[in-house]
């Protein structure tokens, strides 16, 4: 069956990006030998992982924001006060969050970056540039890199 009449709509739906999300994933699950394996395991889980530092006061000096999935830690977020910065926090962040995955079972590690964040931070934490995305927004360059971890 071939359709031929379509009505476009713009509007954020919850409900059909539900739908379109999993009708993608079935078939994705359909297309992919490593995806059908995956679904239903503990690995297909998106995992939460949150890594804080709080001052002497309790207040938010630094954090993690990430997930794990698939055998791979995804950091979203990794923030540093610029009052604490100099002090080894990103790393200890990074580290504890890699230690966390690592331990659910994680294998890689996976950020973006912008330019005039921290790709160099991550180089030095033996994270390899798999991707350079120039312009994006336009004047800053992202970075995706990852890790082999353990």
């Amino acid at each position: 069956m071939v359709c031929r009449m379509f009505r476009i709509e713009t509007e954020v739906d919850k409900d059909r990006r539900d739908l379109l999300r999993a009708r993608l994933r079935d078939t994705n699950t359909a297309a992919s030998p490593v995806l059908a394996a995956l679904r239903g395991s503990p690995g297909d889980r998106h995992a939460p992982l949150h890594v804080w530092v709080l001052d002497e006061a309790g207040g938010l000096a630094g954090g993690l924001v990430g997930h794990t999935w698939a055998g791979w830690l995804h950091v979203t977020y990794l923030w540093v006060d610029a009052r604490c910065r100099g002090a080894g926090l990103g790393s200890r962040l990074l580290t504890e969050a890699e230690r966390i995955a690592h331990r659910r079972g994680c294998v890689r590690s996976r950020v973006e970056t912008w330019d005039f964040q921290a790709p160099a931070f991550y180089r030095d934490r033996g994270y390899d540039v798999v991707s350079v995305i120039p312009d994006y927004p336009p004047g800053i360059t992202e970075y995706t890199l990852t890790k082999r971890l353990g």
